[in-house]
This record gives C-alpha cells, structure tokens and sequence, in this order.
C-alpha cells in the first residue's frame, strides 16, 4: 500500500505545472491587455447600474457562481452590493429549459429574461465550445450586452463571438480552471478598489455620461 511520501513526487509535478501556467499568463502581454480592459468594462457598466450575469459548464459553472459571489458579497473589505448573478444557480429553471428546449438553450433564455443592454456577459468554457455557452453568446450580442468569454489557449467557437476573450495559455482543463479563478480575482479586486473605498463608500467617478444611483 502505497504511504504520503510515494505521492509527493505527483503532488510537487502538479504545482509546478499550475505555476508554469501561471508564467505562461503573465508573459502574455496580449492577454494581460485583455484582462485589463474587461477590468475597465465591468468596472464602467457597474458604476452606471449595470449588472454582470456569467455562466458555464460544471467546474465553469462553479467558477461563475464564485465570481458572482466576490461581486455581490465582498472581496477584501466590506461595501455595497454589486449587481452579479451566476445563471447555473436555479436548478428548476435550467432543468425546465433543458428539458422543454434544450440544453443548449439554459443561459440563452434567461439571458432573455434577465439581461438589458449595457449588461456584460460572462461565459466560462475551457474549450470555448460548449454549445448552450456559445448559444448564450449569440443571444447576448443580439440583445446589445457587452460580452466577454474566459476559455483556453485557442477560445475555441467564443474567440470570434465575443467583444473580449481571456485565453488562459493551456489546454489542460485544471490549469486552464486554476487560471480562471485567478482572473476572477483580479477582476473582483480591481472592481472593488475602483468602485469603493476601503471605508466601503461608493467612489464617484470622474467623468461619466451616463449616472445612475446604486
């Protein structure tokens, strides 16, 4: 039977691995571009009142609902709510739409239901072709949203259907997922610090076009 010791060899090739990913990102000036202009975007739509829905696919869908919960919990102090949902959350509704139209279909219809323009859409998919992610897409350009894919090296189907994709530098699915999460990070604490004080007051921009209360 195998003892602790006969699996560091695994356990220390897997770390590596999820930092040499992790260097590959940081290398990636075009993908560091990216990361902070979705920055820029969803910290501009969240100042003006809109709201930011995000979705995929099992680990993808577990990465949504933790971005969503930074925004409308809190990241690093305490400060008001942001407008974020997760749309794997509501079992009955995907499963109603899953079963009544199609599992391609489950982000798509509430994207119907519950986007306006000037919302941003966040789909989660390491190849970038889950089919109800791209579906999703489609609806949300339809619909005027802002969109904005995270995927892997190639960003697969959502590269060319989105206003801004993050290709993790992988085509592993954990590093590619580890990847994801560390942007979801990035973006929550860049949106936090912009959007408040540490004191949790709304930090008031500038110049905006278009005001609106929280």
């Amino acid at each position: 039977m195998k003892q602790a010791n006969d699996f560091m060899p695994r356990v220390t090739e897997l770390i590596e691995a999820s930092i040499t990913t992790k260097q590959e990102l940081f290398r990636s000036r075009e993908t560091l571009s990216t990361i902070a202009k979705v920055s820029e975007l969803l910290v501009s739509a969240l100042r003006q009142g809109d709201k930011v829905l995000l979705f995929g696919n099992g680990g993808s869908a577990a990465d949504a609902q933790h971005i969503a919960a930074e925004l409308v919990g809190r990241f690093a102090f305490d400060r008001p709510a942001l407008p974020a949902l997760a749309l794997s959350v509501n079992s009955s509704c995907v499963t109603a739409i899953g079963n009544d139209r199609g599992f391609d279909q489950v982000f798509a219809r509430q994207l119907e239901a519950l986007a306006r323009p000037g919302d941003v859409a966040v789909g989660i998919s390491t190849s970038g072709n889950s089919a109800n992610v791209v579906h999703a897409m489609s609806q949300a350009r339809e619909m005027g949203l802002q969109t904005v894919a995270l995927t892997g090296r190639t960003g697969g189907r959502l590269k060319n259907r989105v206003d801004h994709c993050i290709c993790v530098p992988s085509n592993e699915t954990p590093r590619i997922q580890e990847c994801h999460i560390l942007i979801g990070h990035i973006l929550s604490e860049i949106v936090e610090r912009e959007l408040f004080n540490q004191q949790g007051r709304i930090s008031r921009p500038r110049r905006s076009h278009r005001s609106k209360s929280w």
